[in-house]
């Protein structure tokens, strides 16, 4: 009799099989079983995340309802689960499409003459995302370390927190299609001219050392591949094991960051000070907007959460470039994102990114309230 031996399963676990080689097909059947298992408990766990968060702060820790201590908590529990799911679920399912695809020739036509439509691909892509700053940067990480050129990532991180389609519909509906149509065409340019500085200061060379390993290790990855699929077709074992080596590898480094980053965010949401930045701010001085920008950075929120605080703004009479500049600084620099960015990026890359949209924040709110009258 075979003697039974520990190998890994479809799902990352150990389990016991017969020393002898499975056959393809039946291996393959138990892992899309294991796939779709794992698929339905992802979307339960992902659809029960609000209102089990919602349970643990009123009903567990007996927090009152729409408190900002409650909220906070509230705001903890769901963000947190939800990056972790969306970090192990995306890292996977880019790690797996890659290790059939041809990543040097992809990255070879994004940095050759469609590079300028690599950023706009990038930023697109970013604005159909819904993601907020830090749920975003799980696809950040596949593209990085799929090689991907580092300006067309950096589109994406930065057009995806700003836009996204409920936002859009709740912006439409609660402020106009003027200032909805601005917002959008603001929110990409960002992107896409932030992508190009991105990639004319080869900000690559300053990513974390850890993900420079990474792609470093792709050549050898990629000639494996290569070498085996010039005979056959790369199995879906294959693909298995390369996508959970990268996402089991990835999620052991940065989980901690994510808490870390969540829980910072956690104890400041629920706080906007939103009468104080109208009572103080509402003249329009060139210097409110500046420093909004700079109040904003403390804060975290989504940019569908911030939308009702920009509508607040707006009728207590905050001008319309500071509040514009105001909310993006909120949703797109807070201190829980550069948390986890810092592992990605070192400091310097990091102090190049924030100074950039601080910038860039900047000179759209004296845009915008210098057109405030055409727009409102």
């Amino acid at each position: 009799m075979t003697k039974p031996t520990e190998q890994q399963c479809c799902c990352g676990t150990s389990c016991l099989k017969n020393s002898t080689t499975e056959p393809a097909r039946n291996w393959n059947i138990r892992y899309a079983l294991c796939v779709a298992a794992l698929a339905l408990l992802w979307w339960l766990a992902y659809s029960a995340m609000q209102p089990a968060a919602h349970w643990l702060a009123v009903s567990l820790f007996g927090l009152t309802p729409g408190s900002p201590a409650a909220e906070s908590v509230e705001f903890f529990f769901y963000d947190t689960a939800k990056i972790l799911l969306l970090l192990v679920s995306l890292i996977y399912a880019i790690a797996w499409a890659r290790a059939g695809l041809n990543v040097e020739r992809v990255r070879d036509y994004l940095s050759g003459k469609a590079r300028g439509l690599g950023y706009f691909l990038g930023s697109a892509f970013g604005a159909v995302t819904p993601f907020c700053s830090c749920s975003s940067i799980p696809l950040f990480l596949g593209f990085t370390t799929a090689n991907i050129p580092v300006g067309i990532t950096m589109a994406f991180l930065i057009t995806s927190p700003l836009i996204n389609e409920l936002a859009v519909v709740l912006l439409w509906g609660l402020l106009g299609w003027k200032i909805t149509v601005a917002y959008v065409i603001v929110g990409m340019v960002a992107g896409i001219i932030g992508g190009f500085l991105m990639d004319a200061i080869k900000a690559e060379r300053w990513l974390h050392p850890a993900i420079l390993e990474a792609i470093a290790s792709m050549p050898a990855q990629s000639a494996v591949i290569t070498a085996s699929s010039s005979a056959r077709k790369i199995s879906v074992r294959e693909r298995h094991n390369f996508a959970w080596t990268e996402t089991s590898s990835i999620f052991r480094r940065v989980w901690k960051w994510v808490i870390i980053g969540v829980a910072l965010g956690a104890g400041l949401h629920g706080f906007v000070p939103d009468n104080w930045f109208a009572q103080n701010l509402g003249a329009g001085e060139w210097w409110s907007v500046p420093l909004s920008v700079l109040l904003g950075i403390p804060l975290y929120s989504s940019v569908t959460g911030i939308i009702p605080v920009m509508e607040s703004l707006l009728g207590k009479g905050l001008p319309i470039g500071t509040t514009l500049a105001f909310c993006m600084s909120t949703v797109v620099v807070s201190l829980p994102e550069m948390v986890m960015l810092r592992q990605v990026m070192t400091v310097r890359l990091l102090a190049v990114f924030v100074g950039y949209l601080l910038v860039m924040f900047t000179l759209v709110g004296w845009l915008f309230n210098m057109l405030g009258s055409v727009l409102i």
